[in-house]
């Protein structure tokens, strides 16, 4: 396609945030996703990230969780407030409870150090091809119902008796997955492929730390859930136990 000049238009790259304080691990990744294709900057520090994020607008950030200013997780909290883009939080600690304080912020993934930065590039591409659900046609501006949850799949809205409740946008098309299709049981796998995409790699525990937080915000119990059934072997489903 060309300009009403004939001169080439302009293709926009995603791009790509890069938060972390090791300079020659920041160097290693950068050069990675930039021979992907990527638009890519850096920054060392929590607050400048912040600052970057706002003002930047990319779509994903590689966001280590030890960083000067303000760590991961204060970052990350902060980005959610005004940004729904892909975070993929990096640590340098196994244990856990930081990849669940991670994803409790917002994160979407997560990948343990030392890894290698081809996987990084394989999750970033994954996470840009992940398959919205917002190509809804105009016949699916309806809400979708159980009992006092409501779902506006095209608005991607949820409200709980109608109170209006925050999701992020992976916890938000985790349930409008099972919800396109409700008293069916979803695999790990499936709900990854559904969500993620068929190109997504890793920990598929990443389900269940999500499925925890939508629970947490729909106030939904896991011992007598009205919303999200845990299918003992399965996965999940939407509807109440029997």
């Amino acid at each position: 396609m060309t300009s009403p000049a004939g001169a080439p238009a302009t293709v926009t790259r995603p791009r790509v945030l890069v938060v972390d304080d090791e300079a020659p691990l920041v160097r290693l990744v950068a050069a990675y996703l930039r021979r992907d294709g990527l638009d890519v900057e850096t920054v060392g520090d929590g607050r400048d990230a912040i600052a970057r994020a706002r003002a930047w607008d990319p779509a994903v950030i590689v966001l280590d969780l030890g960083l000067p200013g303000a760590d991961g997780v204060e970052v990350c909290r902060a980005v959610r407030t005004f940004s729904d883009c892909y975070i993929i939080m990096l640590t340098a600690r196994v244990e856990e409870i930081d990849k669940l304080v991670g994803l409790s912020v917002g994160a979407d993934d997560y990948l343990t150090k030392p890894f290698s930065p081809r996987e990084l590039v394989a999750r970033v591409r994954a996470m840009l091809r992940r398959p919205r659900l917002e190509g809804i046609g105009p016949g699916d501006d309806a809400p979708v119902v159980f009992g006092a949850l409501s779902l506006e799949l095209a608005g991607r809205e949820v409200r709980v008796s109608g109170t209006p409740v925050e999701l992020t946008r992976t916890e938000f098309d985790v349930l409008a997955a099972l919800a396109a299709h409700p008293r069916t049981a979803f695999t790990r796998a499936q709900l990854i492929e559904a969500v993620w995409g068929p190109a997504w790699v890793g920990d598929e525990h990443l389900v269940d730390v999500h499925i925890g937080h939508v629970r947490r915000k729909l106030g939904d119990d896991p011992g007598s859930p009205v919303y999200i059934r845990t299918v003992r072997g399965v996965g999940y489903r939407m509807g109440p136990g029997e």
